[in-house]
């Protein structure tokens, strides 16, 4: 049982016992996760990683803290948290209850309602293992041309996995961003929202997973929940009766993911390289 010195003594020092049993779970892809059993009776959900930058677990648990807003989607609750591990509620997530996703619209909606002056957050963290850099920006297309679409440009260049000519189309693309993207307020939003981090908790209310929370564009986070499979149409439905869509919300999403598909070049390799070619012959 690989449980650090610190979870332990927390458990016992806030009522919850020895732990007694450390179950392995699987579906991570980054990290190893362990349930907790404890003599209380309830469980503790735990992350380990001993190779991540030791302020990506804090990232984390600040995040999940700032997304927990009045109507919007219940996440876990992070108790404890350092270098290479994080301990939060376990939600124990179960199948999705009637009106899963009408509800989940409704509450990203919420979410979406809490606005900041600016775009960023207090500080930068990350989307997977990639660093998310959030300076406070006062122009929504600036930040996500900047530190969004270039930031990825970057890395990727650097790790040989674009060529200049990519990274030039990519510049030609965010000078027009403003023609492509309307003007929107900095929201608040998870970051990373796509089907995976969406789960069914223990009455199989909608729960999140996983944020890489910043303030940017509402638009932006519906694209990601349009990838890798989409979100079943009642979502969005709901979503549009509580926050209103602008015109040609649809039509923009391959702009908004562009980020997260070079996220993914830059985690996994060259196997999303055509995407990312795709929408840039489209914009430019």
């Amino acid at each position: 049982m690989t449980v650090p010195a610190p979870v332990i003594d927390w458990c016992r020092q806030h009522g919850w016992g020895s732990i007694t049993a450390a179950d392995e779970v699987g579906g991570g892809c980054i990290h190893r996760c362990l349930r907790l059993r404890t003599e209380s009776g309830p469980t503790l959900f735990l992350k380990l990683n001993p190779s991540v930058p030791a302020d990506m677990f804090q990232r984390e648990a600040e995040g999940l803290a700032a997304l927990a807003v009045a109507g919007g989607p219940r996440l876990p609750r992070a108790h404890l948290w350092g270098p290479t591990f994080l301990l939060l509620e376990d939600l124990r997530p179960s199948g999705r209850a009637r009106g899963f996703w009408s509800d989940l619209g409704r509450q990203l909606a919420a979410l979406h309602d809490v606005t900041a002056p600016r775009f960023g957050f207090d500080h930068d963290n990350y989307i997977g293992l990639t660093p998310q850099p959030n300076p406070w920006t006062d122009d929504g297309h600036e930040f996500f041309a900047a530190h969004r679409l270039l930031h990825q440009a970057r890395l990727a260049l650097d790790a040989g996995r674009l060529e200049r000519s990519d990274v030039a189309r990519l510049e030609s693309l965010c000078r027009h961003l403003p023609s492509l993207v309307p003007s929107q307020p900095a929201s608040l939003i998870h970051g990373d929202l796509w089907s995976g981090n969406v789960v069914g908790g223990p009455d199989g209310e909608p729960c999140l997973l996983d944020p890489a929370c910043h303030y940017g564009w509402a638009e932006a986070e519906l694209g990601m929940t349009d990838l890798f499979g989409g979100f079943p149409s009642e979502f969005y439905e709901v979503y549009a009766t509580s926050r209103r869509l602008a015109p040609g919300w649809r039509e923009r999403l391959p702009v908004y993911n562009l980020y997260h598909l070079l996220n993914h070049l830059n985690l996994f390799g060259s196997g999303y390289l055509a995407s990312v070619r795709a929408i840039l012959r489209r914009y430019t």
